[in-house]
């Protein structure tokens, strides 16, 4: 069985989706939630639904290397972010490399990299005037959203959308489409 690690900043539903869909697969399973706002939502998610969660520190994370310890130490096979506006330092990038997949709220290459999360980029869909967004799954490297895309699925724009509509849409196909990425994903990792 393959052991997934999330780590996630904000209130977790994307993780509570993912979590819930390992649940009762064989093949994977989500051992572990790290988050680094100790008032996370998610961590409270993760803890309710028996997965172990803690928080971390931009220290832990970007200096002493308590958080890949961590990682290695829960024989993590996949490091799933899922709301995590951190950029990932190289030294976990190098430790899992073609091991890490994010989630865009948007079509990649357009409208990512730093500052580009939530609601920002879906005003900035709405002001460049496209007819389409979605969401982009992808690998992670040392650069904001920039890594090889696995999957992108898409949904109209409409007339008379604002950014609460339109990212309730994307919600919409992030929470149908990531586990299922997810799981296809580790059929390939050995």
């Amino acid at each position: 069985m393959k052991h997934i690690s999330i780590l996630a900043s904000g209130a977790g539903t994307n993780a509570e989706n993912i979590i819930r869909y390992f649940s009762n697969e064989k093949k994977a399973k989500v051992t572990l939630v790290l988050s680094n706002k100790p008032q996370a939502k998610v961590l409270e998610r993760a803890a309710a639904l028996g997965v172990d969660s803690f928080f971390f520190d931009r220290t832990q994370f970007y200096e002493t290397g308590e958080v890949l310890m961590m990682l290695r130490r829960r024989e993590t096979d996949l490091v799933v972010l899922a709301g995590f506006l951190w950029l990932v330092p190289g030294q976990v990038i190098e430790a899992f490399r073609g091991r890490i997949i994010n989630i865009h709220p948007a079509l990649l290459p357009r409208f990512g990299g730093k500052g580009m999360y939530g609601c920002r980029v879906h005003r900035a869909v709405l002001d460049a005037g496209c007819s389409e967004s979605g969401i982009t799954i992808h690998l992670v490297n040392e650069h904001y959203d920039a890594g090889d895309i696995l999957f992108q699925a898409r949904c109209p724009v409409l007339p008379d959308d604002d950014v609460h509509s339109l990212a309730a849409r994307v919600h919409e196909l992030e929470y149908r489409h990531y586990p299922e990425a997810i799981s296809r994903f580790i059929e390939g990792l050995k």
